[in-house]
């Protein structure tokens, strides 16, 4: 069983910050990769950034050089930190993990319930 939860997510205004968090627990012997995507109303799930092991990053262009991806592998926890954000950024802001359960498993995958970010006045 594993289980991925998300925080951070809140109400924030234009060109402020904020930052979500990921934790993945339960039965995980290795992350292979995870990411963040988001949904806005009426649209559909888009890649935010991506991260892999090594720390070999990923970011749309609509992000670039305002968000930054991390992860802590001790604390099997991701980041996302988001500077100058934009009314545009409002969405549903989801954690997707690749992992495996042992050496010799294959490798799954399990998205997270979401938190939302808001950016308005």
């Amino acid at each position: 069983q594993v289980q991925v939860v998300e925080s951070g997510g809140g109400l924030v205004q234009p060109g402020g910050s904020l930052r979500l968090s990921c934790t993945a627990s339960g039965n995980i012997f290795s992350i292979a990769a995870w990411g963040w995507h988001r949904q806005a109303p009426g649209q559909q799930r888009e890649l935010v950034a991506h991260i892999t092991p090594g720390s070999s990053t990923n970011y749309a262009d609509s992000v670039k050089g305002r968000f930054t991806v991390s992860e802590d592998n001790a604390k099997h926890t991701l980041y996302l930190r988001m500077n100058s954000l934009k009314p545009e950024d409002t969405a549903v802001y989801y954690c997707h993990v690749y992992y495996s359960t042992s050496r010799y498993d294959v490798l799954r995958d399990y998205w997270g319930q979401g938190t939302q970010v808001t950016v308005s006045s």
